[in-house]
């Protein structure tokens, strides 16, 4: 493995880099068809907490994409000389809820880049901020944690599981398919090949199937919450406990209290694979 340059790659702190999208109908009513909602959203409307994500897409041709579907590294991302990418954990302020039918912006910055030890080695954290506004007004304020790390030698077993702290009010049973997990990259523009590709995964990554991808699970675990609730959530955080994989169902699961909603996906096992804490 390539020595690692942090204070090389720390030169790409302050990097910054703009877009603009038109937060247009089709992707929002894609995204509700794939959650099986009865009725799909229009111009003018409010965008649902996290569907941001569908839009300022990274669109790099074949020459841009590394063999792992990931857009090459070196442009706005420091080039991390370690293979494996994940979004570790991040955090969204909705201070103005975006409209679709509307013009956006969107300036995001290079925030950190750390090098640490943990027990699966050498990992480099980036943080990334995300502005996003809509006529001259700031409407979404996010964090991206970025964690890269070495590909594995050897097919490893989970990280040990984490319980959630509090029982499940209410549930829901979801099978992660093979369909929507290919929807799901196909709407945001994700070619990460773990997702989709089983060969790749399992050979190359070494997992023992296709991987879910965390802002999915963050995606589906909110709009059960505002089913359930029925209140709005201007505030949420998420970090990835361990992997999910296509294998078997698993419970989006949720708790409240006067403040917050506290939602995680759980495997069979009964311990958690993303967590979720939203302001209500």
């Amino acid at each position: 493995m390539e020595s690692i340059d942090i204070e090389q790659l720390k030169t790409w702190i302050g990097r910054e880099q703009r877009s603009h999208d038109m937060l247009g109908t089709f992707p929002a009513r894609a995204l509700a068809a794939v959650l099986d909602h009865r009725r799909l959203p229009e111009a003018g409307e409010e965008l649902p907490p996290s569907w941001h994500w569908l839009y300022f897409l990274e669109t790099p041709g074949s020459a841009a994409t590394a063999f792992d579907g990931h857009p090459a590294k070196g442009e706005f991302l420091p080039p991390v000389p370690l293979p494996r990418r994940m979004w570790a954990s991040g955090s969204v302020a909705i201070l103005t809820p975006l409209r679709l039918g509307t013009a956006a912006e969107k300036i995001s910055t290079i925030r950190s880049v750390e090098l640490k030890s943990g027990k699966s080695g050498t990992l480099v954290f980036v943080s990334v901020e995300h502005l996003i506004s809509q006529s001259g007004r700031e409407c979404i304020r996010e964090e991206q944690m970025l964690v890269y790390r070495a590909s594995p030698t050897a097919a490893a077993s989970s990280p040990a599981g984490e319980v959630p702290a509090a029982a499940a009010q209410w549930t829901r049973s979801v099978l992660p398919s093979t369909t929507l997990l290919f929807r799901f990259s196909a709407l945001t523009y994700n070619a990460h090949r773990i997702h989709y590709d089983r060969d790749y995964a399992m050979r190359e990554e070494l997992y023992p199937g296709l991987v879910v991808h965390g802002p999915l699970l963050t995606t589906l675990l909110l709009d059960f919450a505002l089913a359930e609730l029925r209140v709005p959530m201007r505030q949420f955080r998420f970090r990835a406990v361990r992997p999910t994989f296509d294998l078997e169902p698993m419970l989006l699961c949720g708790a409240r209290s006067e403040r917050e909603a506290v939602l995680w996906s759980q495997g069979q096992d009964g311990c958690m694979g993303l967590q979720v804490k939203a302001a209500i």
